[in-house]
This record gives structure tokens, sequence and C-alpha cells, in this order.
């Protein structure tokens, strides 16, 4: 299994890189913020020779706002990975299943040359999620031992902690097969 974190305004924009394959960095949220470690974070992954990934933590409502919004600040690169950030907001409220599914939709759209996954954590995908939709790959979060994730479908990325970092494995042979699945024809 891969090894990889997840990053964002909160963490240094020098992460350390030593032993991982992927990294991925918060680019966006709602309609109006943008990661302001953004560019550093990209730099610092890329120069390392990281699988580079981005999420965007989406809000309910203006779905299709939200998902150009992140397009527009996710830097485009093929062999970038996306991912929708599925979670309780901090008011408590959070997208529909169906927001969901048409913000990956959207984002597709947008990207067709990018692999696009759903991020979520196990009660969501369990208790929340009606479809099992996570376009071409789920990111669970499940703190459980790495790669064990409590839940019967296929994932592609698993967050196992955030202590003292998000921590996340990938069920990928080789970063070269990460990339290649990343690598959309």
């Amino acid at each position: 299994m891969l090894r990889g974190i997840d990053v964002s305004a909160y963490q240094s924009s020098s992460y350390d890189t030593d032993g991982l394959s992927f990294v991925f960095i918060k680019a966006s949220e709602g309609r109006s913020y943008v990661n302001p470690r953004l560019t550093a974070q990209t730099k610092h992954g890329r120069d390392a020779g990281l699988v580079v990934g981005f999420y965007h933590f989406l809000w309910p409502g203006n779905i299709t706002d939200q998902a150009e919004y992140f397009v527009s600040k996710a830097p485009e690169k093929a062999g970038d990975v996306l991912a929708v950030d599925w979670e309780t907001t901090s008011e408590g409220t959070h997208a529909s299943n169906a927001e969901k599914d048409r913000f990956i939709r959207k984002v597709k759209e947008l990207r067709p040359n990018n692999q696009v996954v759903l991020y979520c954590n196990r009660h969501f995908w369990l208790n929340v999620d009606t479809t099992s939709y996570a376009g071409d790959g789920l990111w669970i979060a499940d703190y459980v031992t790495a790669g064990k994730p409590r839940i019967k479908a296929k994932w592609r990325f698993h967050q196992y902690t955030d202590d003292p970092r998000d921590k996340n494995v990938a069920d990928f042979a080789s970063k070269a097969a990460l990339r290649a699945w990343a690598t959309v024809d």
C-alpha cells in the first residue's frame, strides 16, 4: 500500500514528503474560500515527485457554481486527482446525497481528463449516502488500521488517522500504478 497525506492551510507549505507517494491539497470551499497555501503546497508536492490531488469542501446549495469555482482554483494538469470533501460543515449542515452526486458529475464534465473521487467518513458512506456514487473512486475516512476501513465497498484511498496529521493509504501496487490510474486518456 502506498502512503500519503492530505494538507490544508493548517499545514506548512514545506510538509514532510519522506516515504510518501501522494498528497491531497485543499483547494477550495464553498464559493469564496481558496487555500492561501495552495500554490506553495502544490509546488512542494510536485517537486517531491508525488501524485497530487486537490479537494473541495462541499457546502449545500449552488452546486454548479461550487464545481465551477473548484475547477477554476485547482491547478489543471493531467494526472492530478480531484476530490469532493463531503462532510458536516461548520454550521452543522451538509450537502445532500443528490448534491454530492451532481457535484461529482459536474466536475467530471468540466475536467474529463482527471479522475474525480469522493471523500467522506464511514458514517456518511453507510448512513447518509443513498446511491453509492463515488465518481472514479472512494476515499474513505475511518480511523482504524491503515488499509482496513470498516466498509464493504471498493475504495481507492483510506484516511486512517488525523493524529498528528491526516495520513492516508492508497490501494495501488506502486506509485507507477497510481500515476497510471490518475492519468486519464
